[in-house]
């Protein structure tokens, strides 16, 4: 017999308590779990970005993930600003298995569609690549290193 996930629900980060909530999840999930330097987590594009959040029904945090678009995204997207770029996609451990990972993908497309965007971009870590795939994401180019972690590009088209 199998237990039903506890319900869970995302949105847009509303307020510094969400950012502040979003960042902890990073925090947790990329510079302990994963040892990426804090100084490399966090950049000027926090300020700007659209950040979502996956909360349980008792308001603890499961996951997040943000949307760069515009000029924030241009690097990302070879200067197409019709594009977005999904990045710091991290689900809690305790988290990882109920759906929440791909609730945070829809929940950043939503949000890209909302600012008329018709592609999202993303920089997957190898080990990520058939959960993207199978959320509908294509890999393109070489494989890359960023924060000493493999990488390959990939796109969805909305």
């Amino acid at each position: 017999m199998t237990t039903a996930p506890a319900p869970y629900t995302t949105r847009r980060a509303l307020d510094d308590g969400d950012l502040a909530a979003c960042f902890q999840v990073r925090k947790d999930v990329f510079v302990g779990e994963q040892q990426v330097p804090e100084e490399i987590e966090y950049d000027a594009h926090d300020a700007d970005a659209v950040h979502v959040l996956a909360l349980a029904a008792d308001g603890s945090a499961l996951g997040t993930g943000r949307l760069l678009h515009g000029a924030a995204a241009a690097d990302r997207t070879g200067g197409d600003l019709t594009v977005g770029a999904l990045g710091r996609l991290a689900v809690t451990r305790t988290a990882r298995g109920l759906g929440v990972g791909a609730a945070l993908v829809r929940a950043i497309e939503d949000q890209a569609r909302t600012l008329g965007l018709v592609a999202v971009d993303l920089h997957a870590q190898t080990h990520a690549l058939g959960f993207y795939e199978r959320l509908g994401y294509v890999a393109y180019g070489p494989e890359f290193p960023d924060a000493g972690i493999a990488h390959r590009a990939m796109r969805r088209t909305l």
